[in-house]
């Protein structure tokens, strides 16, 4: 059930929906349009046929289209911070919480909203604001991870970051790969093959107060001919 009709079933017929609803509502039928056609090829008159309402109602709540879709890009960036921060705290085993932290990508990413393709993939990203969000939710989940990595190797902020960037890039990648893939791989598989990999490497990095581990020689340059 979307977000719409989830609205409209709650709704007792002949009533008017609180503002909130209301654009919760509206929220929902922009979600639709903008994930089925990208921001450029969306009209407002598009969003208001959805949502079933006139486009004066529309413009009441929301002041143009891109104020309107900037609204959505902010409820789902904070969606996935929140679903990040879960799975970080889900558990103290780390490899279990690797795995959730993995897993919480792949459930954003698998959600029947489509609202992923608004942040990770969306053709608005010249946009300044579109840009600046997309940018700091990728940045807070890293930071999420990397406060996690500090406190259990005692690497410094800056190499504890770096890992955690990676771990995240890796994540949101392999998810939308997966998803949009034709290979048939379970979610619980994929999340599994990806925890391994990613397992082999953090699992290298000493916990806080043990003995170090020897560092990789740096690999030398490639001579240009």
């Amino acid at each position: 059930m979307t977000a719409i009709e989830q609205t409209e079933a709650a709704r007792p017929r002949g009533t008017r929906l609180p503002r909130r609803a209301r654009r919760n509502q509206l929220l929902g039928a922009a979600q639709e349009v903008f994930v089925a056609q990208g921001y450029h090829s969306a009209a407002m008159d598009d969003i208001a046929e959805r949502a079933g309402v006139s486009k004066p109602v529309l413009y009441q709540h929301f002041p143009g289209k891109l104020e309107l879709y900037l609204a959505l890009l902010d409820q789902h960036c904070e969606s996935l911070l929140l679903a990040v921060r879960t799975a970080l705290a889900s558990t103290t085993d780390n490899k279990l919480r690797v795995a959730a932290t993995m897993d919480a990508y792949f459930a954003y990413v698998e959600d029947e909203g489509g609202a992923f393709r608004l942040v990770f993939e969306s053709d608005l990203t010249n946009e300044p604001a579109v840009r600046e969000r997309v940018d700091r939710v990728s940045l807070q989940c890293a930071e999420a991870i990397s406060d996690v990595i500090a406190e259990d190797t005692g690497l410094s902020k800056e190499e504890s970051m770096l890992l955690a960037v990676g771990l995240g890039g890796v994540s949101q990648v392999v998810a939308r790969y997966w998803l949009s893939s034709s290979s048939g791989i379970p979610r619980d598989k994929a999340v599994q093959l990806l925890t391994s990999l990613a397992w082999r490497g953090i699992a290298g990095f000493p916990l806080h107060g043990s003995e170090p581990i020897e560092p990789i020689e740096p690999i030398e340059p490639i001579e240009q001919h």
